[in-house]
């Protein structure tokens, strides 16, 4: 199939993919603190699941994949929720844009992502690209695959 880009392909099946790729790869640095953070002020607990920081730093990367140029800002919102404040109503809250900035330095050191100086933010380089529609092609070819065997 050529020409497979990610926006062809479902995005939880992606992400999921791409974070096995991550961390099979092995190369994505992790924060010691990883285990122990909340994403946000208005989660109770932290990530229950130990590759959570490897499916944060897929959907970045998709994200930015999506929409070109993404700063912390718009992945702190992106990433909110809402807060439980008991018997008040409801709010939005972001998410911890300390996270969000961490696993995008990371991504920046494997050569996913750059600064762009122009309009602010990260945006995905050549290899990323490559690397996202290579992982992409792979996910698609793996879904026909299941199909075929049903």
């Amino acid at each position: 199939m050529p020409g497979v880009s990610v926006r062809d392909v479902a995005a939880d099946k992606f992400i999921e993919s791409y974070a096995a790729f991550l961390k099979r790869q092995g190369k994505l640095p992790i924060p010691g603190w990883s285990d122990t953070v909340k994403t946000s002020h208005a989660k109770e607990l932290p990530p229950q699941s130990p590759d959570w920081f490897y499916v944060r730093a897929a959907a970045i990367a998709r994200h930015i994949y999506v929409r070109k140029t993404v700063g912390v800002g718009r992945l702190r919102k992106v990433h909110g929720g809402t807060k439980n404040r008991g018997s008040r109503p409801s709010h939005h809250v972001d998410a911890s844009g300390s996270v969000d900035r961490k696993v995008m330095q990371a991504l920046e050191k494997i050569g996913v992502l750059e600064q762009d100086e122009d309009k602010g933010g990260r945006r995905i380089t050549q290899q990323g690209q490559r690397d996202l529609d290579r992982i992409a092609q792979t996910t698609i070819e793996a879904e026909e695959e299941d199909e075929d065997d049903e």
